[in-house]
């Protein structure tokens, strides 16, 4: 009974490897975006729905995508929801007139804000 229930518990755990989900890759996709080439159509076809929208000024907008990046322990079958991200990507595309003008990619990892806690603030009178 025992090495019974142990060998269940082990195909679950061993099972609960093959489980993915699908995965964006923004730093590809957003080398198939090509300013002055590419259009709006081509954006959403590449992309998708962007996560953020905003009007720079008449005619010209900014689309922005973005994707959290798994932590240490982010692929890992159990541990993986329970781990934070360990930063996050974002491509920005700005559109002129339905077609592409500028397109940027970054990446951004959490240690990056820790200069916010060893900095000496001081306040403004």
């Amino acid at each position: 009974m025992r090495s019974t229930l142990f060998m269940f518990f082990l195909a679950l755990l061993l099972l609960s490897g093959c489980y993915s989900k699908q995965v964006r890759h923004l730093a590809s996709d957003a080398a198939l975006i090509k300013p002055g080439q590419s259009s709006v159509k081509d954006v959403q076809k590449y992309l998708g729905e962007p996560n953020g929208r905003r009007e720079i000024s008449p005619g010209v907008s900014e689309y922005v995508y973005y994707e959290d990046r798994p932590g240490l322990f982010g692929n890992m079958p159990v541990l993986g929801p329970m781990a934070g991200p360990g930063g996050y990507e974002m491509i920005v595309v700005t559109i002129e007139k339905d077609m592409v003008s500028n397109c940027e990619f970054r990446n951004f990892n959490e240690s990056d804000r820790k200069w916010v806690e060893d900095f000496t603030w001081e306040e403004v009178k």
